[in-house]
């Protein structure tokens, strides 16, 4: 697929993606049934609860963290396995930094991004998404950007930190009424005490498994002898 091509997929989609997110606000009613009874959620036991002023605006908001982590993180796998260089350029990319064999984790990664963000839209198994975001944060952060300060704008670990806090959350509160999980009645099983377990537990497990397992990184070359020009 040409760089244009991907282009167009890509603005396509998102276009696709909004006026569905506008849809479902607009719809809301026709969509989740009567919430007029819901004063409030549970957050993580029997009796703490988030009081609640109106079902809407919460489950807007929680569609809003979804489809923003979600298409961002699409986004990011799709450049690795269609634009640029492609999965072969990702590949050499990733080799060069320790992670071996660079195509086989270039094509993880790209996969895997594209799968959390389709997920993570949809609001389908959230905290598994959310654990799958989780664990590519902490796989950037000790490959890429753990020695390069805190500031993203020297590559430092600013933003993969930021974002694997969106993941948690998302995975803590769970995906909102708008969503995949809500419809097949699995939202409730899953947010609280259980998607923090889940988000940590198997995010945290899965990227540092990755990393003890594959990466590999390069010896640091030699300082120039003095006198070196």
């Amino acid at each position: 697929m040409s760089k244009r091509a991907a282009d167009i997929v890509i603005r396509v989609m998102t276009a696709v993606i909004l006026v569905a997110m506008a849809l479902a606000v607009l719809f809301y009613e026709q969509l989740v049934g009567d919430v007029s009874h819901a004063t409030a959620a549970p957050l993580f036991a029997e009796g703490d609860y988030i009081d609640i002023d109106s079902p809407r605006t919460v489950d807007t908001a929680l569609l809003l963290l979804r489809v923003a982590l979600g298409m961002m993180i699409f986004v990011h796998g799709y450049n690795k396995a269609f634009r640029g260089g492609k999965l072969a350029g990702t590949g050499r990319w990733f080799q060069s930094m320790g992670m071996r064999p660079g195509k086989v984790h270039a094509a993880l990664a790209a996969g895997t991004e594209m799968g959390v963000g389709v997920l993570l839209v949809l609001g389908l198994l959230t905290q598994l998404a959310a654990a799958g975001l989780i664990a590519l944060m902490l796989v950037a952060f000790w490959t890429v950007h753990r020695d390069k300060g805190f500031m993203i704008t020297g590559e430092g670990w600013e933003y993969v930190a930021l974002i694997a806090v969106m993941g948690l959350v998302a995975a803590v509160l769970g995906p909102g009424r708008l969503s995949l999980d809500y419809e097949l009645e699995i939202a409730h099983r899953l947010d609280g005490k259980t998607g923090l377990g889940i988000a940590l537990l198997l995010g945290v497990g899965a990227g540092a498994a990755q990393l003890l397992l594959f990466f590999r990184p390069p010896p640091p070359k030699p300082a120039p002898a003095a006198g070196d020009g």
